[in-house]
């Protein structure tokens, strides 16, 4: 009941009736003037015509002629848009100086960040060649500390060899001692 009345309503715009003719052909129009053409708000579209080309049962064919349209009296675009004025002199100079201030603190914000890089790339430089001197230290003083056992046990090792040469020139002459004392007694 809804329905049929809202299809009613629709059969009434005459954009509407004409594609509605396409699928219902109780519709019996076949030609529309300017008169039927709708006003679209911007721009009135005149001398529309439309013609019925031919009735088949897969449905039908129309031609659509439209003449260019008019803007004739046509409403305002931009009404809800302020015009837009020329600026004044007071009002350039502001923004140029207030340009000048944003490109004076931005030139200041990248000096200050290009100093404060540098100074950390110091601060690495100087950790590093800090750390490299300590382990240079370090490696030196392993250095000394590996010569001096090394010279001591080499000290040792010597000392050890000496007195066991010595202990044997000791026994060989004890033997040769004893050697010659049989050999005397011996006689």
């Amino acid at each position: 009941c809804v329905f049929s009345a809202y299809k009613e309503k629709v059969k009434e715009l005459p954009l509407v009736s004409l594609f509605c003719s396409c699928f219902n052909p109780q519709i019996e129009k076949n030609t529309y003037k300017a008169e039927d053409a709708v006003d679209l708000g911007w721009c009135s579209i005149k001398d529309v015509e439309v013609i019925e080309l031919n009735k088949r049962a897969s449905g039908q064919a129309f031609e659509v002629i439209l003449k260019p349209p008019s803007f004739d009296g046509a409403p305002e675009l931009n009404t809800s848009m302020p015009q837009r004025r020329d600026p004044s002199l007071e009002e350039i100079q502001k923004k140029l100086e207030a340009a000048e201030e944003r490109r004076r603190i931005q030139e200041a914000e990248l000096r200050k960040h290009l100093a404060e890089k540098r100074e950390h790339e110091r601060e690495v430089i100087q950790k590093a060649f800090e750390e490299n001197n300590n382990f240079i230290k370090h490696a030196k003083e392993k250095l000394e500390q590996k010569m001096e056992a090394n010279k001591e046990n080499r000290e040792a090792l010597l000392a050890a060899m000496l007195e066991r040469l010595q202990e044997k020139d000791k026994h060989a002459e004890e033997v040769r001692k004893n050697k010659e004392l049989k050999e005397e007694a011996c006689r």
